[in-house]
């Protein structure tokens, strides 16, 4: 799926089995990428062999519940803890002190959690298009325009319903999800395959639904510091259809060396639809390079 070689394997963590791709030279400094709803390692496509040619060793696993992994049963065991706990399994499986961190969507959600509970784990911190987990709340709390956006997640609370109705006639609804929320040509048939085997692998939604009915019943402690202290890159595709991009200035606000870049016409699917731009951005960052906001 890659035009790079790559390697595919099942790592041991946190008492479960995830599926992890890994790329790029041993010695490199290492990234890991972490993928959203309802997306899988192959989310990533465009930035792995980007951050391979400059020189990282790329890492990213399929997350708990999402196609090759493992998809534990219940709802508590997809909590914000148990999720970055996976994480800091995987860095010390690889022996990794010190990782950069980037996350998408629910992946970005982990990256925050992973960033304010092991700040020491984590070198430099991407995020693209999820906001920092108080200013999520705030707004969740104070915006009617965000609840209205986000009003699927109390739809996924109703047990069973959502999973059967995205199964139907071969996962449509996923596919049609993908189409009227990005930019016209973001995902091909190609991609949409790939995204239906992957949802067949992990035997539905219920795996990756489960996120936010965990999310809705068990919130996690808030962090001792909510402020991150680490360099952090925000990337934020201003034509969100489910995130306000207002919550990615207040998410800056809580960080003592951040960047935000605004990207006017791109969608949620941020690094599909501006792959190559975000990629510059990223590799500049990790390379230690700063800027302002944009």
């Amino acid at each position: 799926m890659l035009p790079i070689p790559y390697e595919s394997n099942f790592i041991e963590t946190n008492g479960i089995r995830l599926h992890v791709i890994t790329a790029g030279p041993k010695e490199g400094k290492p990234i890991m990428l972490l993928h959203g709803f309802p997306e899988f390692w192959y989310g990533w496509r465009h930035q792995i062999s980007a951050l391979v040619q400059a020189g990282f060793r790329v890492i990213v696993p399929d997350q708990r519940g999402y196609n090759l992994s493992d998809v534990p049963k219940g709802v508590k065991v997809y909590a914000l803890p148990q999720l970055g706990a996976d994480i800091i399994g995987l860095l010390d499986h690889f022996g990794i002190e010190q990782v950069d961190l980037v996350g998408h969507d629910w992946g970005a959600v982990v990256a925050w959690g992973v960033a304010l509970t092991f700040p020491q784990r984590v070198r430099r911190l991407g995020i693209l298009n999820v906001p920092h987990p108080m200013v999520m709340l705030h707004f969740l709390r104070h915006s009617p325009r965000q609840m209205l956006n986000s009003w699927y997640v109390g739809f996924f609370q109703i047990p069973g319903l959502a999973e059967w109705m995205i199964k139907q006639d071969n996962f449509a609804a996923g596919e049609r999800a993908f189409h009227t929320t990005s930019q016209p040509g973001t995902f091909s048939d190609k991609d949409i395959a790939h995204y239906k085997q992957a949802w067949s692998n992990a035997g539905g939604f219920t795996g990756m639904i489960n996120w936010y009915r965990a999310m809705a019943r068990y919130r996690p402690p808030n962090p001792a510091d909510l402020r991150l202290h680490m360099p952090v890159l925000i990337q934020w595709g201003k034509k969100d259809a489910f995130l306000m991009h207002e919550m990615a200035e207040e998410s800056l606000k809580l960080c003592d060396q951040g960047r935000l870049i605004y990207y006017d016409q791109a969608t949620h699917w941020v690094q599909h639809e501006a792959a190559e731009q975000v990629n510059l951005a990223l590799v500049d960052f990790l390379r230690g390079k700063t800027g302002n906001q944009e």
